[in-house]
């Protein structure tokens, strides 16, 4: 059976190649309910089903014998017109269908009885392992809002416990649309997930980018009004352009603040990255006059912290503050916090604030005063400003990073698996970038160094941009080689200054 409105375009989201707009769960319902009004029935679900099979058809072209388990509503209702089509092309298809045709929604059950009339193989229990060669997952879709039980939670199981590709509908089943976290930890891990209409903010943030492996988008129909965007998946950034005539000093100082007894390579790693981003000079600090100075990028220039720590040194700067700096920052955070023009806070400075109320409400009257700053807090940092746990924060981490940066009137930087960039008078973006790699000592280091070198060359561009682009650039550098070796995170920084991720 042919579809009912031309067939759209699928088109792969990641690698990011460009910025993308996401929709949570009320502006997909939004998007969905548009489209249903505008075209007959049953033809949007006829365009997601031929969709699926179609993409289907590209990521399994050999594939034999394929399981579609479909859930009892519209979601399993595009597993069915999938299968049919698929069954009308030569595959052979079983079908696990959780429904009831007495509570079936209408389109659903129309997508039933056709698959059923073109002599599609139906079940009501997930099969005994088998060996497929395809699974397809329309078992949960968007509305999904709380954890999988009884035969749900089986067939979830049982598509896990597959060998073969495993494409997701919309979602993969089990994962929340806003957050990307698995409802009651049990979600389909996706090699595949087609998005329907719209992209998800969960597909790409806390577990999504786990659960849902490579993510596709089909529109499936031309709208009639498009519904505003939730929150934006971050492309590329331009490069800063030099003319001819400029020197070092058009690029601005950098200066980190950081290094502490024993932590010095923080600030040594936060300073290469500043200076590999093209700061026009930089200055590290050390607190120890006897100290030795790291001398294998003579470029840096070393000096004892208080020396930097002065108002018309910082009013002119963009200051670093926090890798590896320990206790030794506390007595230092009042000037830094009063003075720098531009502040990224990083590590252990974030600790302090968190810990301090003066200088919590001294951050606070930053932007109130013309100052700009960017938190680069991971989770558990970001839970110590907050008072809240790591859970939660990773429970929701676009509503924490929304809820940080209206609580310190700046842009707050939370890093980890989709790190989510928020300001308040924007709405939030989702960095695509990176991947484990990134996952090893110093990393956030040079992120913060980064930053702070292309804020440095740039002080005119928004803070809430300059965050978006440093961290796809730091996380499109750690793309550059094999996903399961580590990278050391002075490796990271020559691969920032290759030009491979540009």
């Amino acid at each position: 059976m042919p579809p009912m409105i031309p067939c759209a375009a699928i088109e792969p989201v990641l690698p990011s190649r460009r910025a993308w707009d996401l929709h949570d769960q009320q502006a997909s319902r939004s998007t969905e309910r548009i489209a249903l009004e505008a075209y007959p029935a049953h033809a949007v679900m006829s365009a997601a089903g031929f969709a699926v099979a179609r993409l289907a058809c590209a990521i399994a072209p050999h594939a034999r014998h394929i399981w579609v388990a479909a859930g009892p509503g519209n979601n399993g209702g595009d597993g069915l017109v999938a299968a049919q089509a698929l069954h009308a092309a030569g595959r052979r298809v079983s079908v696990t269908w959780l429904g009831d045709p007495a509570t079936a929604p209408a389109d659903a059950l129309r997508a039933w009885r056709g698959a059923q009339l073109a002599g599609v193989q139906i079940d009501h229990t997930p099969p005994p392992a088998t060996s497929f060669d395809l699974c397809i997952d329309a078992l949960l879709g968007l509305g999904n809002s709380r954890p999988a039980t009884g035969t749900m939670a089986l067939a979830i199981e049982a598509i896990n416990a597959q060998a073969c590709p495993v494409l997701s509908i919309d979602l993969p089943s089990g994962l929340d649309c806003n957050t990307g976290q698995a409802w009651g930890g049990v979600a389909v891990r996706a090699t595949h997930t087609l998005s329907l209409l719209s992209l998800k903010p969960g597909l790409f943030t806390g577990h999504g980018r786990d659960q849902s492996g490579q993510v596709w988008l089909c529109g499936l129909v031309d709208l009639p009004s498009a519904v505003p965007a939730s929150a934006h998946l971050v492309g590329p950034a331009s490069g800063v352009r030099r003319l001819h005539a400029q020197h070092k000093g058009s690029f601005g100082d950098v200066i980190v603040l950081g290094g502490a007894q024993g932590m010095v390579g923080a600030a040594w790693l936060a300073a290469c990255a500043a200076l590999t981003a093209g700061a026009g000079r930089v200055y590290a600090s050390r607190f120890d006059a006897s100290a030795t100075q790291e001398t294998s990028r003579p470029e840096l220039m070393w000096r004892l912290a208080d020396e930097l720590v002065r108002r018309q040194v910082m009013s002119t700067s963009t200051v670093v503050c926090g890798c590896g700096g320990g206790d030794a920052l506390q007595a230092l955070l009042p000037t830094v916090l009063h003075h720098a023009a531009r502040l990224v806070l990083d590590a252990d400075a974030l600790n302090s604030v968190a810990a301090d109320q003066t200088l919590r409400h001294t951050l606070q009257a930053r932007q109130g005063r013309g100052l700009a700053t960017i938190l680069t807090p991971h989770p558990l940092e970001a839970a110590r400003l907050l008072a809240i746990s790591t859970a939660d924060i990773q429970a929701d981490r676009l509503a924490s990073a929304r809820a940080l940066s209206e609580l310190f009137s700046c842009t707050v930087l939370l890093k980890g698996s989709g790190t989510v960039i928020a300001a308040a008078d924007r709405l939030p973006a989702i960095n695509p970038t990176g991947n484990a790699r990134l996952a090893s000592p110093g990393s956030g280091d040079v992120l913060a160094g980064w930053l702070g070198g292309l804020w440095s060359q740039a002080s005119d561009d928004t803070p809430f941009d300059l965050a978006c682009a440093a961290a796809w650039q730091h996380g499109a550098a750690a793309e550059q080689g094999p996903i399961d070796q580590p990278l050391r995170a002075a490796d990271l920084i020559e691969h920032l200054a290759s030009p491979a991720w540009r």
